[in-house]
C-alpha cells in the first residue's frame, strides 16, 4: 500500500461513488477496484450511486450496483431513475412512472435514489424542470416512505460565466452560459420549491449544494428542513472556499456536524489510487490538522474537528439517514427488473449482466 494514504482511524462510509464502465483499461472489473479501495484504506462501507439516465449506462449501472451489494453485503447503493425517451413527455409509459420505479428499486434492495436531474446537462436533456408532475409524485412518495435521495442540483456559478469558466470545464461540456441551459438561479428555485412542497423529504445535496461561498443559505435550510443534509464530495472550488475561511468553517462543521456527510464522488474506471487520494484528502480535512498537498495543488491543513463531529460526518449521519446496515438484495426482484428493462440495454450489456447473474445469483 502507498504510505501516502494511511488507513482511516474511524469507522468510515464513503457515501458517494459511481460505476461508469464494466472494466478499466487493464481489463479489470469494478468489483476488484472497490475491494482494493476498501481494504487499502480501511473503509467500513461504500455507497454506490448509480448514474441516472443521460449517461448511457442507466439500467446497467443500477444492476452493477446491485450485484456489488451481493458480492459485498456491507455495501449500500442508490439507484437511478430511467427514461424511455428524451425529452421527457408529459407522462411516462404505463409501468415506468417514477413512483413505480421507486418501488421497484426499493423491492430490489436499494437503499435510496440517486438523482442527477438537477445537473444542467441532464436537466437540459430531459427537457422538463424538477417541478414536472412525474417528479412531484415521486418526491411525494419518497417523502412518505422516508426514502433517502442523493441529489445533484446545480453546478458552480462560474460555469455560467464565459469570463470565469476554465477551458477544462468547457472541454467537459459544462459551460452553461449560451442560453440553452436553465440558469443557476432557476435550478435553485426549483430545488427550494420541492422542499417547500415536501418539507420532510430526506435529501442529501451533493457537493455541499454548491453553497461554499454562501453557507448562510445552508444555515437557513438546516433550520427550516429537518431532513436536509449536504455532502463533502469535491468540487475543488468548495474546498478553496473552505481553506480561505478556515475558522468559520471549523465552527460551521462543528455546529452542523449532523447535517454533513462524507463522500468522494470517485468513479470507476478511475485507478484505485485516485479513489484513495480523494478519500485521504476529504477524510483528513475533517479529522486532523495534517498539512497535505490537496485541491488546486495547495498545501493546506485540516480542521481537526471534535471527535463527535468527525464521527457524525464520516459515518454516523449516513447510518442515521440511510440505515445502520444495507438492505439485502432480492434476487428475484433484480432478475425481474433486468427482464423488464432489457429493451433499454445494448446486446453487449445484456450479455455482461447475464454473465454476472450466472456468477453471483
Amino acid at each position: 500500500m502507498n504510505n501516502e494514504f494511511p488507513k482511516v482511524k474511524h469507522k468510515v462510509i464513503d457515501g458517494h461513488l459511481h460505476i461508469e464502465a464494466w472494466t478499466n483499461s487493464n481489463g479489470e472489473n469494478f468489483i476488484g477496484c472497490f475491494d482494493e479501495y476498501k481494504r487499502n484504506m480501511g473503509i467500513s462501507a461504500l455507497n454506490l450511486a448509480a448514474l441516472p439516465s443521460g449517461y448511457g449506462a442507466d439500467v446497467t449501472s443500477n444492476i452493477m450496483c446491485a450485484v456489488y451489494k451481493l458480492v459485498d453485503e456491507t455495501t449500500y447503493a442508490h439507484g437511478g431513475l430511467l427514461y424511455d425517451q428524451y425529452p421527457l413527455g408529459e407522462s411516462l409509459p404505463e409501468g415506468m412512472d417514477f413512483v413505480t420505479q421507486l418501488n421497484e428499486l426499493m423491492e430490489i434492495g436499494f437503499d435510496g435514489v440517486k438523482m442527477l436531474e438537477g445537473k444542467p446537462t441532464l436537466n437540459k436533456k430531459v427537457g422538463k424542470n424538477l417541478l414536472h408532475k412525474e417528479y412531484d409524485k415521486f418526491f411525494a412518495e419518497a417523502e412518505k416512505q422516508g426514502t433517502h435521495i442523493l441529489f445533484h442540483v446545480n453546478d458552480p456559478k462560474e460555469f455560467w460565466d464565459k469570463d470565469k469558466v476554465s477551458q477544462d470545464t468547457i472541454d467537459h461540456g459544462w459551460f452553461y452560459g449560451d442560453g440553452t441551459f436553465a440558469t443557476h438561479e432557476e435550478l435553485y428555485r426549483q430545488a427550494y420549491a420541492i422542499l417547500e412542497k415536501h418539507p420532510k423529504l430526506c435529501v442529501t445535496f451533493a457537493h455541499f449544494f454548491f453553497k461554499s461561498e454562501t453557507p448562510e443559505d445552508l444555515v437557513e435550510l438546516f433550520e427550516k428542513y429537518p431532513n436536509v443534509a449536504v455532502d463533502l464530495t469535491p468540487g475543488w472550488e468548495m474546498y478553496i472556499s473552505f481553506y480561505e475561511n478556515k475558522e468559520y468553517y471549523k465552527n460551521f462543521f462543528t455546529k452542523y456536524s449532523k447535517r454533513i456527510e462524507l463522500g468522494t464522488d470517485s468513479s470507476f474506471p478511475s485507478k484505485t489510487e485516485s479513489f484513495m487520494w480523494l478519500m485521504d484528502r476529504v477524510y483528513r480535512y475533517v479529522s486532523c490538522d495534517d498539512v497535505v498537498k490537496a485541491f488546486d495543488d495547495r498545501y493546506e491543513s485540516g480542521l481537526n474537528l471534535p471527535q463527535n463531529a468527525i464521527e457524525d460526518i464520516v459515518c454516523g449521519n449516513f447510518e442515521r439517514r440511510v440505515g445502520k446496515a444495507p438492505k439485502k438484495i432480492n434476487k428475484d426482484a433484480l432478475v425481474a427488473y433486468h427482464n423488464k428493462y432489457k429493451h433499454l440495454m445494448t446486446e453487449g450489456d445484456i450479455q455482461r449482466v447475464d454473465e454476472l447473474f450466472e456468477k453471483y445469483l
